[in-house]
């Protein structure tokens, strides 16, 4: 076996000494490669607690594992991860140690690594094993048929318990590949909890034995006939299982039960049979695991909304207790039905509930990808304090990410395409592994100031998440590119009174300020990101409180050439669920029925060639095909060769939900959306030019 450690070499003189085996060549300079340069060469997410780089790499043709102290089983990821890229086991590879310590702190997920001649981990738990090896599997390289690994210490940690992520197959039936494809992603961030929402109003997905009828066709309302065996169900645990993910299924009564009553012919949830048929389901779903595999059942209970779905408090603490007897740990949403203090559940939070006194919770709040474009919702993700805590603790137990693309689809992979389900699961993880401070409460929906802590800490994630995009999404749909660096200037809100049409001076020449019946409006900024939320949907405080009005935007693009440039062109940012919210969508003709318009170098763009225009708000049965920016074809623009003028208008009223814009250029490639190369950014508006 050939191992080589290589270390940054800056004078010729050098000295190669043979360890064990293993090449080894040390540098007579004391320079070594910069931990930034490193890190930006191999970074890792989520960021390790504690982190230092060697000043080389080891190369490898093969690797040997040892493991006295852990099942054969615990190193097999690893086994089959390095096989999968070529490297053979084999006696004289490179040795790579896994080994107990119970000494190992702050809890038992912790591990430590350190890869030079050898690769030791070091942990008390099989958890610390995964979390080593997911952490090598971002290190890993191969360059010239052999295997490469970073020199370097970790120690790491994470700050909550459960972290976790949701999708919900009830409403669009996902296959099992599509599923494994994701949990796989979720094994290499770290996470230890997928949440599988199995029932809906169009569907109860889960195989009955005991009651066929909910697989009968009659039940379902979409994807008729398409559920999960019990086979297909013991699968995903198996292969969640042995990536460290624990499966919390999830039976939402008494709400979300439309295909449960169409199977049974019931006209409402407290018909006398509801009960014992529902004690019988949670019975024959916890019989296919047992309580340490599968230690948590969701029961739902929220969004009662008709008087089908009410039934008394009592019948929901009959199933909870029913399901403790066999126990497991009880999970419901708040808002939900809350049950009696003495009945232990933990609280799933969402919207903005806040958990009730003394119980355990779960934090999902304003976490819910379909609502999230891929550009601000990231920021989101990124600056939203999971729990409202610095870290977890006996009653902050950590956060799921959920994906509910309510509306109905033409196909599976849609639901990948239209949701930014892979950059959130990155964005997310460093959050719920690592906790956040209490940052300002702003930048839940708009970047802090460039150069600020808040800002630098944002880009250099982001840099880190470009990187994973390219080595590790290459062909799959990851709509993210590098936004932190474009600014805009804004300014508003002009009064429409009501006409979105109404045209303002800024269209006609740009001024310093302008004189309204309001009041003197002045540009602000910059604000940086590819797209900005003017007034937040969810209410995060945000650049505007004004219930309605015109806002413009501008910056400045420069090209090295003249060229036609794709862009990401966008003014509403349409939520995959509850149908086109904010609605109806634009006719042709129009960016967006709000009559938004974007000019560069004066010239103004035509909006797409919208593939189902005019459809009404209430349309959730209606697939998207093109709705959104990051998955229809790119706006194309012309730039001249040197600065360009990009100048946007942005109204704003009812019925409308999201006050915002996206305006980015992208880079369409065979392995997905880059940045564009070759474009710079500046503000437009210099403001000393304007000064007395």
């Amino acid at each position: 076996m050939k191992a080589l450690l290589i270390y940054p070499i800056q004078l010729l003189t050098k000295l190669q000494l043979a360890v064990c085996g293993i090449g080894i060549i040390f540098a007579t300079t004391a320079e070594a490669l910069a931990q930034r340069g490193q890190e930006k060469a191999y970074p890792i997410i989520p960021v390790p607690k504690h982190i230092e780089y060697g000043n080389g790499t080891v190369d490898f043709d093969g690797f040997h594992i040892q493991s006295n102290d852990f099942s054969t089983e615990t190193s097999r990821l690893l086994h089959d991860f390095l096989e999968g890229k070529g490297i053979p086991d084999r006696k004289r590879g490179l040795v790579v140690k896994l080994q107990r310590d119970i000494s190992i702190e702050p809890n038992d997920e912790s591990y430590e690594l350190k890869i030079d001649s050898a690769v030791t981990i070091s942990t008390g738990s099989q958890q610390g094993i995964y979390y080593a090896i997911a952490t090598l599997k971002q290190l890993f390289r191969k360059v010239g048929g052999n295997g490469r690994f970073r020199m370097v210490e970790i120690k790491d940690w994470p700050s909550f318990r459960i972290r976790g992520f949701m999708h919900d197959t009830g409403r669009n039936f996902q296959s099992v590949a599509q599923l494994k494809e994701q949990i796989e992603v979720l094994s290499n961030y770290k996470y230890n909890i997928f949440h599988w929402h199995l029932t809906d109003n169009p569907g109860w997905r889960l195989e009955s034995r005991k009651y066929p009828q909910l697989q009968s066709d009659k039940a379902f309302s979409r994807d008729v006939g398409q559920y999960y065996t019990q086979e297909d169900f013991k699968e995903i645990l198996a292969f969640c299982k042995a990536r460290n993910i624990t499966v919390v299924p999830e039976f939402d009564i008494p709400g979300h039960t439309e295909a449960f009553r169409r199977a049974f012919g019931f006209d409402k949830m407290n018909h006398p049979q509801v009960l014992s048929i529902l004690l019988d389901l949670f019975d024959e779903l916890m019989s296919l695991a047992d309580a340490n595999e599968m230690p948590y059942i969701h029961m739902g209970t929220d969004e009662v909304r008709n008087r089908a779905e009410e039934v008394p408090k009592e019948f929901i603490e009959t199933i909870a207790l029913h399901i403790q007897e066999n126990n497991r740990k009880v999970i419901t949403w708040k808002e939900g039905i809350e049950l009696n203090n003495d009945i232990v559940t933990i609280q799933q939070l969402w919207a903005q509930h806040p958990p009730s006194k003394g119980k355990q919770f779960i934090d999902s709040r304003a976490n819910y990808i379909n609502h999230l474009d891929p550009f601000a919702g990231m920021v989101r993700l990124f600056f939203q304090q999971p729990g409202r805590q610095k870290e977890g603790d006996d009653l902050a137990l950590g956060g799921i990410l959920c994906a509910w693309p309510d509306n109905d689809v033409n196909e599976e992979r849609d639901i990948l395409r239209q949701n930014p389900i892979y950059p959130s699961i990155l964005f997310y993880s460093d959050a719920i592994w690592n906790g956040r401070p209490q940052y300002d409460e702003r930048f839940w929906s708009t970047l802090p100031d460039a150069g600020s802590e808040g800002y630098n800490t944002f880009q250099e994630l982001e840099e880190k998440v470009v990187r994973h995009r390219d080595l590790f999404f290459a062909n799959k749909e990851f709509p993210y590119v590098s936004q932190s660096r474009i600014p805009w200037q804004l300014i508003g809100p002009f009064d429409h009174g009501g006409d979105f049409s109404k045209s303002f001076p800024v269209e006609k020449e740009i001024k310093k300020s302008y004189i309204t019946d309001a009041g003197v409006l002045s540009w602000k900024g910059p604000y940086y990101g590819g797209t900005i939320h003017l007034k937040h949907f969810f209410g995060f405080p945000s650049i505007t409180d004004a219930k309605r009005g015109t806002f413009y935007a501008t910056t400045q693009v420069y090209s090295p050439e003249d060229r036609i440039q794709d862009f990401w062109v966008g003014f509403h940012g349409w939520s995959r669920s509850g149908g086109r919210r904010g609605g109806p969508f634009p006719q042709l003709g129009q960016w967006h029925h709000t009559q938004p318009k974007i000019w560069v170098n004066g010239s103004i763009i035509a909006p797409p060639e919208w593939k189902q225009p005019g459809i009404r708000a209430d349309s959730e049965e209606i697939p998207f095909l093109d709705e959104d920016y990051f998955y229809r074809e790119p706006t194309k623009i012309p730039l001249k060769k040197g600065w360009n003028d990009v100048v946007l208008k942005v109204p704003f009223g009812e019925p409308s939900w999201k006050w915002m814009f996206t305006c980015i250029p992208i880079k369409r490639t065979a392995e997905g959306i880059r940045e564009a190369k070759g474009l710079k950014y500046r503000t437009a508006i210099k403001m000393e030019q304007y000064d007395d």
